[in-house]
């Protein structure tokens, strides 16, 4: 038996040897990543219930390439897990036929084309988060809630015209600064409702970005506010005990409203308000559902499909590297916005707001909460300021997904 023989029967190996070193190194580095995502979320640096899923997958499809490529789009070589061009032909017909023959092939292709690229899967993980929000902590402070919000959007606005900098087109560019909003369900719709063709480098992106807002997030605030306002303690919120009657009922207007000035985002801002809804109805059988078996399977597969979608032939894509660049600019720019937002709110409060809150209007909920309780809570251990910080995180949801709304509605 020659090497030949031996290569052929462990493919993965020959492939490698079939590929230009461009390649090879993406593939090795795509695989030491993955590892190293999956090593950050077992140690709880990063959040686990995604970075776990999502490395094992990275790692296992940069492993497990083959000589299978039944569509002829990656040059002889494939996988066996997903194909996600499969059906964006030109013709109709021939996508269709496309589509049928990899359903009946790729193991999670069904998952991909019935819950993850029609969004689904992103309504799904919405719903879930609705039914563990309390919209109690953004009624009983509206005002510095939106305040603080407003500001944490400014990588979102900023990032478009940076992205038309670089060459992409004004859909293109709104759906990448997107980013900023730190909403990944969000990333995911406007990207297939915007750019579709950059839908899974985007979606990927976002996500691996969000991952590392807890543990980028905290330098960020010691390097922007002193340890004297960090340490700011905030008066305890004053007792309002809205019902659950009048969170119901505040939730549904808002939810009819949005949906009425942002109808092409209504999927998800449904979603989210139909679990605020669920979760004030007291209806327990399906609170249950949604924030347990309905969160957590859509956040696995959601994390496990955004891994094995990361192949080297992604990264490799000339598009791809500036969208890299893109991504964390408009995380770091909505960042230094929330804080603007904050350091705002304290000199019109008269130093009684810690500016420390305003990162939690990036609405990456609750992370950038906890982060910001984390951060005060270790300048000052008697400061409380998870109130407020939950109040500006869950506006940063409702404005994120209203400049969603804007973008999809006015960029044609």
């Amino acid at each position: 038996m020659n090497i030949d023989s031996i290569l052929n029967v462990f493919q993965g190996i020959q492939t490698f040897a079939a590929s230009p070193l461009s390649a090879n190194l993406a593939r090795i580095g795509l695989i030491l990543l993955g590892l190293l995502l999956m090593y950050l979320g077992r140690k709880g640096i990063l959040e686990p219930l995604l970075m776990i899923p999502m490395g094992l997958g990275m790692a296992t499809i940069n492993a497990s390439v083959l000589f299978f490529d039944p569509l002829g789009l990656h040059g002889g070589l494939g996988t066996l897990f997903v194909e996600a061009q499969a059906g964006a032909g030109l013709s109709k017909v021939a996508s269709a036929g496309d589509l049928m023959y990899i359903l009946g092939i790729d193991w999670l292709q069904p998952i991909y084309t019935f819950t993850f690229s029609n969004g689904l899967i992103a309504c799904f993980v919405f719903m879930g988060i609705g039914s563990l929000l309390d919209v109690g902590f953004l009624m009983a402070r509206p005002f510095l809630s939106m305040f603080l919000a407003l500001w944490a959007e400014f990588g979102t606005i900023f990032t478009l015209p940076i992205a038309r900098f670089f060459g992409y087109s004004v859909k293109q560019s709104a759906a990448i600064s997107m980013v900023g909003g730190a909403d990944g369900p969000m990333v995911l719709f406007t990207s297939l409702k915007l750019a579709p063709e950059l839908f899974v480098p985007i979606a990927v992106v976002a996500y691996l970005y969000l991952g590392l807002t807890y543990g980028g997030y905290p330098y960020l605030i010691r390097s922007l506010v002193p340890k004297k306002l960090r340490a700011i303690p905030m008066d305890p919120p004053k007792n309002k005990n809205f019902t659950e009657g009048q969170k119901m009922a505040f939730a549904a207007v808002c939810c009819v409203v949005l949906c009425l000035l942002f109808p092409v985002a209504a999927p998800l801002i449904f979603s989210l308000f139909f679990g605020v809804v669920i979760r004030e109805s007291g209806i327990k059988p399906f609170q249950e559902l949604l924030s347990g078996p309905i969160l957590y399977i859509s956040t696995m597969f959601l994390g496990l499909m955004l891994g094995v979608l990361c192949e080297a032939n992604t990264i490799l894509d000339p598009k791809v590297l500036p969208l890299l660049l893109l991504g964390i600019l408009s995380l770091l720019l909505s960042g230094i916005g929330g804080l603007i937002g904050g350091y705002l709110a304290w000199f019109f409060s008269k130093g009684k707001v810690n500016p420390v809150i305003g990162i939690a209007g990036v609405s990456c909920v609750p992370t950038t909460a906890k982060v910001a309780q984390k951060i005060v809570h270790h300048d000052n251990p008697q400061a409380m300021v998870m109130p407020y910080a939950l109040g500006a995180n869950i506006s940063g949801v409702i404005t994120t997904a209203i400049i969603a709304g804007i973008f999809c509605t006015l960029i044609k």
